[in-house]
């Protein structure tokens, strides 16, 4: 019986799961909303709300840190210099998930994460 799971597993190996939660906050911090499964999306809010975060104090700690999950520098340099303070008057509650339709191939119930402006 599992008690206190604190996240989802998605079927991948530690290192995998990483990867795909890197991969995809790069992506949303580059386009700002992206299209996946409900599941991935409700993993990957977690982590984007703490970036956000750790984004709002601005210093050169926070963009190493933040750096160190971003594989993109351009996309550290967007979410320190526009996204987050663009939010600075929210205290979270950064994304908005919205189911959008079932995917045909799989049956997979797609969601869109996107920025709450």
């Amino acid at each position: 019986m599992p008690h206190s799971i604190a996240y989802k597993r998605l079927s991948r190996t530690d290192g995998h799961r990483k990867a795909l939660l890197r991969n995809l906050a790069t992506s949303f911090f580059k386009y700002e909303k992206i299209e996946t499964t409900s599941t991935k999306a409700k993993q990957i809010s977690r982590v984007i709300e703490h970036l956000i975060t750790a984004a709002m104090a601005g210093d050169l700690a926070a963009r190493r840190q933040i750096a160190e999950y971003i594989t993109e520098p351009t996309v550290v340099k967007k979410l320190v210099e526009q996204i987050a303070p663009a939010l600075k008057g929210r205290s979270g509650g950064y994304t908005r998930i919205t189911k959008t339709r079932v995917r045909p191939g799989d049956a997979a119930e797609l969601s869109l994460i996107e920025l709450v402006k």
